[in-house]
């Protein structure tokens, strides 16, 4: 995994190349639809879409789990108790996903439990709930 650099103003914005690689893609599709072959071009067509769907998915995983970071530090910081609440912001977001799936009573023993025996594994983590809470709205 590539270490991540510290953001700032000279480096914060994100230019979304492969999306724009495969919107650039349907330009050419187009092109040699109408110029050269509607089969070549339509093979470039569905080659595009392919990437545009995963970067698609991609995208709402990813907004997805920021949005249940959010969600679970505001729903953490109502259950810790208020020796554990400062450690909220050692849980990465894999951890806070898993851990969303637990009830509020068993939430404090099993972020104390994560946190002290350092589980990383989702599976792991979703494996110690024991009142399981359902998520039917994930993406």
């Amino acid at each position: 995994m590539s270490e991540i650099k510290p953001q700032s103003y000279e480096n914060h914005s994100r230019f979304p190349t492969t999306f724009m690689v495969c919107a650039g893609l349907f330009l050419v599709a187009l092109l040699v639809g109408i110029v050269i072959s509607g089969a070549a071009g339509f093979s470039i067509g569905c080659v595009a879409s392919i990437f545009l769907l995963a970067i698609t998915r991609t995208y709402a995983l990813t907004l997805q789990d920021r949005i249940i970071r959010l969600e679970m530090r505001v729903r953490l910081n109502q259950v810790l108790p208020e020796e554990l609440r400062p450690r909220i912001a050692d849980l990465q977001i894999k951890q806070l996903v898993a851990l969303r799936f637990a009830s509020d009573a068993e939430l404090p023993a099993l972020v104390s439990k994560v946190l002290s025996e350092n589980i990383q594994s989702q599976s792991d983590i979703k494996r110690l709930v024991q009142d399981w809470q359902a998520d039917h709205h994930r993406v």
